[in-house]
């Protein structure tokens, strides 16, 4: 993990500037190695909803590194064991699932970094430079982990403003289509989801926090911008795997 490009793509998002990246639901170093050409801000691997294992979580984040492409993780649970998986296989951080009350975020904060009941310390790992930076420069440079709680069930959104209070959060995220399901409702167009994504950009703007989502039509981005989120993972490489086969498909029948 370069600290130099953790700390610039860090500082963008953090700053509220736009940042647009997509899901990989593949896991393929080279799924990963082709989107690090594309000028995507960031790729947000899925190891919470698609069959990522250790190795292939830690081959992905190796193939985006090598590009410099910054690259998150949503594990498969908040749990403190694959939190540390994926930062000590050197991730620039990761989007937590589930964060639910202020306690489980501050858990979650203290998981991603070094300290007591913290993050389990390891020199042998990549985001320590297997061995060679040294115990003092990597607790240092691990500082700048990026740390994303996911607000996607009913008692999150009542607890939202206390969450996006809690110190070393650095974005919420909305998970829309679980709030959907939580809400009981319908769409994600239902007026008591949209009143709860409102709820928890506006918690967000109050605590000086960003604040993402995913959308399912990236023609809703303007508006969501507009009320202060910044953050966008949109689409999926499965997305632009079946609309370019669609579109070959029509334009060969034409």
């Amino acid at each position: 993990m370069e600290p130099g490009r953790v700390s610039t793509f860090r500082d963008k998002l953090r700053a509220g500037d736009v940042i647009a990246a997509t899901w990989v639901k593949t896991p393929s170093p080279m799924i990963v190695e082709v989107l690090s050409l594309s000028s995507l801000d960031c790729l947000v691997l899925d190891a919470e909803h698609a069959p990522f294992d250790r190795t292939s979580l830690d081959l992905c984040i190796l193939a985006a590194r090598a590009y410099a492409k910054p690259v998150l993780v949503r594990p498969a649970s908040s749990s403190h064991e694959h939190i540390l998986n994926a930062l000590d296989c050197g991730a620039d951080g990761v989007v937590l699932p589930h964060i639910r009350s202020a306690k489980e975020a501050a858990d979650a904060v203290k998981a991603c970094h070094y300290g007591p009941g913290g993050r389990g310390y390891a020199g042998s790992s990549r985001s320590a430079g297997f061995t060679t930076k040294g115990m003092a420069k990597h607790r240092e440079t691990a500082k700048n982990v990026i740390v994303i709680a996911q607000i996607e069930d009913v008692e999150a959104v009542e607890e939202c403003e206390a969450i996006a209070r809690v110190e070393g959060i650095d974005a919420l995220f909305i998970g829309r289509a679980d709030l959907t399901v939580a809400y009981g409702a319908i769409t994600p167009d239902d007026e008591i989801v949209v009143a709860a994504v409102e709820r928890i950009v506006e918690a967000g703007k109050a605590a000086g926090r960003v604040t993402g989502m995913f959308l399912a039509r990236s023609s809703d981005v303007p508006l969501w911008r507009e009320k202060g989120a910044s953050l966008f993972v949109l689409s999926s490489d499965h997305d632009f795997i079946l609309q370019g086969a669609a579109a070959l498909s029509q334009a060969i029948r034409g």
